[in-house]
């Protein structure tokens, strides 16, 4: 359907990707890997037309090949409704009939005009897929959960996971024969991507995603396209995600073992010409000393010892080519985030109590009153359909929006801090290094930057400003900031959004040795399932709790 063939990009002296070539077939469902900031979103932009390389180009087949492309961080218009932004994608039956129409009378006055026959080929290629859309049209809504919103509902209403279904079945409406979706899960409940899940699935066009939900990318694709570590080519693996894993662990063994056994010959090499060395060193008293023998013997000698003095030399000269153009490189693993939370305050036993607490907009609640109480230490999942009221529970404990009944408290010495979904609360104009220093006590600026160093911000990045950055290194650097402001509540909407695996790893990890307490609204299944310790389940009942097993027994004491 496409091949990429030797791209490469860069942004004024910042090189993006280097000499990206690999392909995609009709069915084939590819993943893009690679770390934040790597060109994965930039390469997709390509693919689409959107963007040109610096060289290299993209071939299709055929040429005038429908692609459909989901982007990162949809750009709704100002003010549009639903209806409005459908329209925009919709192939419309009734026109393309009329046009139809048109071109045929048209032929039937000038039937050898090329022109009026590219244009009924054209057409009728328009009406076959406004044809096969008037029957998909209500299943894509339906499945999506938009066919009950009114269509003069306004974008800015809806939710983040209701945008991105609404932008993603604006695609789907088009009849793309091949998808690229950047990001297609970010903000999707659970039902919804596994209702993407099983679209995906039955979907008979190609495929390339960018996706950093673990189960959803081993559910669906077929082979992995992973960005080099070094920025120059990608590699392709066969098989979903998981394999991908155990294979370029396999590779990493292997090239590690090769390096060692490397290693390991030079030292032995090196040895064995300084032993060698040292037999042709002629010694006092020895049978090349003309004192001890005649003046034959002494030449005869001699000349062994400039045998072995040449078999030294090219065993050095097998060091050099080893140490030179014969060299291994060490293997590293790809550059990963490095976090930890430390200065965390103690609080109270109690910091969290919901007496219940209504919460909703222009006094019309979203769910039943919540009553909740979060004791030190507790990590909890919230969960849940998209637009029942996850995110504005947490602003409500904010302050940004008022409650309409009931009541919340923090207990003692509680600090909260928030990582908002929709990154927000980032000034687009600031550099990352001045939105560090703004927001901490990190003043000087070598220390600044070696603390930005550990979320992956090397170099003259940091003096990058926020609206330049790719969304996942928005998020690392969201990450950054909670850390600076030493914290012991952390509010997390959707944390794992717009981060690379890696990276999600790594903050995973950092969650595990955070002394403080946790909510976090996920619907990553991977991440609720190692890292809750209690689930609420928000729905139009209210919410309910569920806890996990190893908590019910670590409160029992087993």
């Amino acid at each position: 359907m496409f091949k990429v063939h030797n791209l490469s990009k860069s942004y004024g002296l910042n090189s993006v990707f280097k000499k990206i070539t690999f392909s995609l077939n009709k069915g084939e469902r590819a993943a893009l890997v690679g770390p934040n900031g790597c060109g994965k979103s930039t390469l997709m932009r390509i693919i689409a037309g959107l963007e040109t390389p610096d060289s290299g180009h993209v071939a299709r087949t055929p040429s005038d090949l429908r692609i459909g492309f989901l982007r990162q961080g949809i750009n709704f218009d100002e003010g549009e409704t639903l209806g409005e932004y459908l329209n925009r994608f919709s192939s419309n039956l009734e026109q393309s009939l009329g046009s139809l129409k048109s071109v045929c009378e048209a032929l039937v006055e000038n039937p050898q005009d090329h022109a009026l026959i590219g244009r009924y080929d054209a057409t009728l290629r328009a009406l076959e897929r406004a044809q096969e859309m008037e029957g998909t049209r209500v299943d894509i809504l339906t499945g999506f959960q938009l066919i009950d919103i009114p269509q003069e509902t306004s974008i800015s209403k809806l939710s983040g996971g209701q945008k991105v279904r609404l932008a993603l079945a604006g695609v789907l409406l088009n009849a793309p024969e091949v998808l690229l979706l950047d990001e297609p899960t970010n903000h999707l409940d659970i039902t919804m991507r596994d209702w993407l899940r099983d679209w995906i699935l039955s979907y008979t066009g190609g495929i390339l995603l960018v996706s950093h939900d673990r189960s959803f990318l081993d559910a669906v694709i077929h082979k992995v396209v992973a960005f080099s570590p070094m920025g120059e080519g990608v590699v392709e693996y066969p098989g979903n995600y998981t394999d991908y894993l155990d294979a370029r662990e396999a590779a990493f063994e292997a090239a590690m073992n090769a390096y060692v056994d490397q290693q390991d010959e030079i030292k032995r090499l090196k040895k064995s010409a300084r032993t060698v060395r040292d037999t042709a060193k002629p010694h006092k008293g020895g049978k090349a000393d003309g004192k001890n023998t005649d003046g034959f013997s002494v030449g005869h000698f001699q000349n062994r010892a400039l045998e072995t003095v040449r078999r030294a030399k090219n065993i050095e000269k097998r060091v050099a080519f080893l140490e030179g153009e014969g060299a291994l490189d060490k293997p590293t693993h790809a550059w990963e985030m490095r976090m930890k939370f430390s200065g965390i305050p103690e609080s109270g036993q109690i910091v969290l109590q919901t007496d219940r607490l209504s919460i909703g907009y222009n006094g019309q609640p979203l769910l039943p009153p919540i009553s909740q109480t979060v004791t030190q230490g507790q990590r909890v999942a919230l969960v849940g359909p998209n637009g029942i009221g996850k995110t504005t529970f947490f602003k409500t404990l904010l302050g940004e929006t008022p409650t309409i009944g009931g009541s919340f408290y923090f207990g003692h010495s509680i600090l909260p801090g928030y990582l908002s979904q929709e990154q927000e609360i980032l000034d687009p104009s600031q550099t990352v290094l001045a939105v560090i220093q703004n927001h901490s006590d990190l003043h000087d600026h070598t220390e600044a930057r070696s603390f930005l160093h550990r979320f992956l911000f090397k170099g003259d990045e940091v003096f990058q400003t926020v609206d330049t950055l790719s969304y996942g290194q928005r998020s690392r650097l969201m990450l950054a900031l909670l850390v600076v402001h030493h914290v012991n509540f952390l509010l997390l909407d959707e944390p794992l959004n717009h981060l690379d695996l890696a990276s999600q790893e790594a903050f995973e990890s950092a969650l595990s040795a955070f002394e403080g307490t946790i909510l976090a609204i996920a619907h990553d299944r991977y991440f609720v399932d190692r890292f809750a310790q209690v689930v609420w389940h928000f729905s139009q009942d209210g919410v309910k709790t569920e806890l996990s097993d190893e908590f019910v027994a670590e409160i029992m004491g087993d």
